[in-house]
């Protein structure tokens, strides 16, 4: 796989709490249109899981349908 779509209208997560979508290292980072994909390739995926390990962001909360 040489990338990784995130998309608000493929997450699971999108109508279950907005509280859950606040918190999103998505949200936290682009700041986008909550109908806006973002798609990261395998480095970015991996930084971000780094990141979110280390308590520095927001864990990724997409879960795709």
């Amino acid at each position: 796989m040489s990338g990784f779509e995130i998309s608000c209208e493929t997450c699971v997560m999108q109508d279950v709490d907005q509280n859950v979508c606040d918190d999103c290292v998505v949200t936290f980072i682009c700041g986008r249109d909550a109908h806006d994909a973002v798609v990261l390739n395998l480095a970015e995926q991996r930084a971000v899981r780094m990141l979110a390990a280390a308590g520095l962001v927001p864990e990724l909360h997409h879960r795709a349908g």
